[in-house]
């Protein structure tokens, strides 16, 4: 598919993609019919960019795909035509980079629950500046809280309607923590906006992957990381006790990559530092990032 292009200048941050048009942002205009504006009626991914070369963006596309699945709202692109439209928009967002690509079920005539067939579905991708962690947040960890998991039973969908998210976030922003961790019925699920991990004795323990949890794709990296690094894993439910008596506990995310969290509402968590499992994986985590292939984006 390709972008049609108005004349703008590459390096120009106000430049997104909107149904396939590259256009600068107040030029964008959506109905408020749209049923991702009325229902919160789409999905959406977030991609990192290093210096002009995107990480997993085949993985964060085919999750895209599994989400509109889920939901039943079809694709209007290849993996590859996602990955070219891509290119085209961060050749006008040069350096370190989040990519935001949303697409709802498009705009209906009148707002009715009941899902329209034939809906054109509405893209829209932007830029933004990727707020990597930074050296005091690695070097000291971060504070996390917890709280009950309020949401509803299809967290396996990347869905822009995300309000228990968003309630869930400002139960730690209004306390100074960077995350809520979240259980239910007695284990963990996730952080709202990041995947958990829990060390205990040198074993790394990650909740399943299923319906309860939006399975990052850093979750997935950092346990094949694992693996390849010789630090044990294991893929089970973790008990609330076990967050609570943890040597480590990390957050992951595309913009979190791997992070400690060294306080845990209000306690320390293990020696109150970040432990030496979470170093080892943020070292392999970092040489990976450095053998990412710098990759030529398509001319706009």
């Amino acid at each position: 598919m390709t972008t049609k292009n108005p004349p703008q200048q590459a390096g120009d941050p106000r430049i997104a993609h909107f149904n396939g048009q590259l256009l600068p942002l107040d030029q964008i205009h959506i109905s408020p019919l749209d049923r991702g504006f009325i229902f919160g009626d789409g999905v959406y991914e977030v991609i990192p960019v290093y210096d002009g070369t995107p990480l997993r963006a085949r993985e964060h596309f085919e999750r895209l795909q599994r989400s509109m699945d889920e939901i039943g709202l079809r694709n209007p692109r290849s993996v590859d035509e996602w990955m070219r439209a891509t290119d085209e928009l961060i050749v006008h967002h040069p350096g370190n980079q989040s990519v935001y690509i949303q697409v709802t079920r498009g705009a209906p005539k009148k707002r009715d629950h009941v899902i329209p067939k034939d809906l054109e579905p509405t893209v829209f991708m932007m830029c933004y500046p990727l707020a990597s962690p930074s050296r005091e947040a690695i070097e000291n960890g971060v504070a996390c809280v917890t709280a009950r998991d309020f949401r509803w039973e299809k967290c396996h969908i990347k869905s822009t309607s995300l309000l228990g998210n968003v309630l869930a976030r400002q139960i730690s922003a209004e306390a100074g923590a960077t995350e809520t961790i979240m259980t239910r019925n007695g284990f963990v699920t996730e952080a709202s906006a990041s995947n958990a991990f829990v060390v205990k004795n040198g074993i790394v323990a990650a909740p399943p992957r299923d319906n309860l949890i939006l399975l990052g794709i850093t979750y997935d990296l950092l346990v094949r990381l694992a693996e390849e690094g010789a630090v044990k894993v294991e893929i089970r439910p973790i008990p609330e006790a076990e967050l609570r008596s943890a040597d480590e506990i990390w957050l992951s995310s595309s913009t979190k990559e791997v992070l400690a969290v060294t306080t845990l509402d209000g306690k320390p968590v293990g020696s109150g530092k970040p432990g030496p499992v979470f170093k080892r994986m943020h070292a392999l985590y970092q040489e990976h990032k450095s053998k990412l292939s710098p990759r030529r984006a398509v001319a706009a």
